[in-house]
């Protein structure tokens, strides 16, 4: 699998890294459902055969679970794949979840994370959302100490606007912007994207898929016999009157993905790819056959006219709103 540099720093990345979101499981605001740790250790080796030298995970998936599941699928693996985390979000005794960028908190959460993940120190850390917004520079202060103890590698942020990084740049450099980007979520283009090309800032694009949507196998039969815990029955993009229009653009994707010998999937991951600002596109599996049948997206090349036909999807809203 080809490699980039992440940003300024001294990392080569594989276009493709393995997402930890789904396999936290457990009972928590933003699960998708139950998840058998078994697959989520299996779905992790699957893709670091596949090629794959990062995994992107979070403390707060699964409110922790996540950071130890992977700890546990890399014992005994060597060379051993960078690591990327996330701080900001906290959650308390009864699994409430809050948002805290306090020099103690950060802290405390780095310490955390080193534990669950059995590392000395953490490849990429990066602020998981800009709130409170008044303690983002408190929070990124606290993130260059801890980065000079030798507990962090590289700083990085998610979700952040380009106001926003430009306020912990004056502190500290960038080395990678992580948010959500994909042909459902194309809000970066304007400005963002621009911003980082320009700052030399690496850029990880999480929900290549859309969650799901965008892999073929999503039906509303499945949407509407999701677990009630699953996140997704909540989100806009599940719904009316996005979900037809969404599934519609899926089955496009399917017509070209069979010309190729690709899955949809694996044309939505390669459509996020064709952008040079992307350094890489995070893609999660729940088991090993999700690997095999998403990351196939990292050495695909869309053609032209694959191009165009996906563009030409999106002209009659376009015109719509003009």
């Amino acid at each position: 699998m080809n490699t980039r540099h992440l940003g300024k720093s001294d990392q080569r990345i594989t276009s493709i890294g393995f997402g930890s979101w789904a396999i936290g499981g457990g009972k928590w605001e933003f699960a998708w459902g139950a998840q058998d740790d078994k697959d989520s250790i299996a779905a992790i080796r699957a893709a670091l055969d596949a090629g794959v030298n990062w995994i992107d995970t979070a403390a707060v998936y699964g409110l922790g679970h996540s950071e130890e599941i992977v700890a546990k699928a890399l014992e005994g693996v060597r060379p051993r794949p960078y690591l990327f985390t996330k701080c900001s979000l906290v959650w308390d005794d009864r699994g409430a979840i809050g948002h805290n960028l306090r020099a103690e908190s950060i802290r405390r959460e780095c310490e955390a994370s080193l534990r669950r993940l059995r590392v000395d120190a953490i490849d990429l850390y990066q602020i998981h959302w800009p709130n409170p917004d008044e303690e983002i520079e408190e929070g990124w202060t606290t993130m260059t100490t801890l980065q000079k103890e030798g507990k962090i590698r590289y700083l990085g942020v998610s979700n952040f606007s380009v106001e926003q990084m430009r306020r912990v740049q004056a502190i500290a450099p960038i080395a990678s912007l992580q948010s959500q980007y994909s042909l459902l979520h194309r809000e970066l283009e304007d400005e963002v994207l621009p911003f980082v090309a320009r700052e030399s800032i690496g850029f990880l694009a999480y929900s290549p898929m859309g969650s799901g949507l965008l892999t073929g196998a999503m039906t509303r039969d499945r949407i509407d016999r999701m677990p009630a815990d699953d996140w997704r029955r909540r989100s806009r993009d599940f719904l009316e009157p996005q979900l037809s229009r969404n599934l519609e653009l899926a089955e496009l994707l399917r017509g070209i993905g069979n010309r190729h010998g690709h899955s949809p999937g694996e044309v939505a991951i390669a459509w996020v790819l064709r952008n040079p600002v992307v350094t890489g596109a995070i893609v999660g599996a729940r088991r090993p056959e999700q690997v095999r049948g998403s990351f196939g997206g990292a050495e695909f090349r869309l053609s032209t006219e694959d191009l165009a036909e996906i563009e030409a999807f999106f002209e009659p809203a376009a015109a719509s709103l003009g």
